[in-house]
């Protein structure tokens, strides 16, 4: 089941899905992106993190278009420590080849050091595989 955000112009900006067999919250952020649909969409990623008890997110932002560090402060003071009282742990976030956008994601990188484990991906294999090694340490240890 998915969450579909559509902007004014009737087009879905943001994709939020749940994906239980990885037990991580997958978002699909498509096209210039606002300053009110980030924190309606960030917002909205904020209820299966929490309804599932998941600590990892993996963030696809390979389709945004232009910058979107009109929101990286909001992001990091607001919604971020909001995300990590709710258990967030691991981010993987896949960055768009597009210039303007992949310098808000480092920028937003730099704004969460220490916050949470957060890396910036260009391929969005290698994000799953983090995610996943990431899960694997997580896992008690019997002895």
């Amino acid at each position: 089941m998915s969450t579909e955000l559509i902007n004014g112009f009737g087009k879905i900006y943001l994709r939020i899905s749940y994906d239980a067999a990885n037990h991580w919250v997958f978002n699909e952020w498509i096209g210039y992106q606002t300053y009110v649909g980030i924190v309606a969409g960030a917002d909205a990623c904020l209820l299966p993190l929490v309804e599932h008890s998941c600590a990892y997110l993996l963030n696809d932002n390979r389709q945004v278009i232009g910058p979107w560090d009109h929101a990286v402060e909001w992001i990091v003071t607001n919604w971020a420590p909001r995300a990590i009282a709710g258990g967030l742990t691991h981010f993987a976030n896949v960055v768009s080849a597009e210039a303007l956008a992949a310098t808000s994601a480092r920028a937003m990188a730099l704004g969460l050091e220490g916050q949470c484990q957060m890396h910036l991906f260009a391929d969005i294999e290698l994000a799953q595989q983090w995610l996943r090694d990431a899960q694997l340490h997580a896992q008690p240890k019997h002895t």
